[in-house]
């Protein structure tokens, strides 16, 4: 990339407070404004588990089937797999749901330009008092230095957001600089291919609002990148999580293909 964007943060807005469509000016004003009203994971359950950095905490579908949520990784330092995550980072990263911000701490303390962006104000909050980087956005509002970005990383099942994974390839096409990479953790049961609607909930039963979420194996990313015009470069197994690596369009197709 020619330049690193710049990833400097503003102030956390309030959750329910109205935010700005695009940054604000230098005199202070914004063209367009849009209401910020996600309570995806903004809800108690989720900001008190970041807060603490204990969970447990789980995803709830409506059928009572429920998913951990690994809350004590997510807030402590960088592990095996996260690292090899981290060394095949290329240019600025932008880490979308970057929750705690252990990733963009990590990136931040070697010297790489990178930006997290989460919906939920606790953890752009704790991501900040870390020394880190990151805003209180939806990958789907707009952000600093789009079309620019080196890495976009979509880790810790964040290929989910949305519920709609082609919609999300798709905006992280935008995202990214062309032939820019994207790495993105799968689920390691390959058979996995769902889009379902959840709600973060906890021991004591305390839930947020409902949601729409994906979960995908390795191969079902594979047939929606494909899909989608993105080019396959890598797929890796570390301490049992599983990762993609894809290069969006307008540049170089070289990689490995497994490790």
């Amino acid at each position: 990339m020619n330049g690193a964007p710049d990833v400097t943060t503003r102030p956390v807005p309030q959750q329910g407070a109205v935010r700005h469509g695009r940054d604000t000016g230098a005199d202070g004003t914004a063209p367009t404004a849009t209401t910020y009203d996600d309570n995806t994971w903004t809800a108690d359950p989720y900001a008190d588990a970041l807060r603490t950095g204990r969970g447990p905490l789980f995803l709830r579908r409506a059928d009572g089937w429920l998913l951990l949520l690994e809350v004590e990784r997510w807030c402590a330092d960088p592990d095996a797999a996260d690292l090899e995550v981290l060394r095949r980072c290329e240019g600025s990263v932008l880490d979308v749901g970057c929750g705690p911000g252990r990733l963009v701490v990590e990136l931040g303390a070697r010297g790489c330009p990178v930006l997290g962006i989460d919906v939920s104000e606790a953890a752009v909050s704790r991501t900040i008092g870390l020394g880190g980087q990151a805003l209180q956005r939806s990958v789907f509002e707009p952000l600093p230095a789009e079309g620019r970005w080196g890495t976009v990383l979509l880790i810790d099942g964040n290929i989910g957001i949305g519920g709609d994974p082609a919609a999300l390839l798709a905006r992280t096409a935008q995202l990214l600089a062309p032939g820019g990479l994207l790495i993105a953790e799968t689920v390691n049961d390959p058979s996995v291919d769902e889009r379902v609607d959840v709600h973060v909930t906890d021991a004591r039963g305390a839930t947020g609002s409902s949601f729409p979420w994906a979960r995908l194996g390795t191969p079902a990313l594979l047939h929606h990148a494909h899909r989608t015009g993105w080019h396959p470069t890598a797929q890796w197994t570390t301490n049992g999580r599983s990762f993609v690596a894809l290069r969006s369009r307008g540049g170089g197709m070289e990689g490995n293909t497994g490790h």
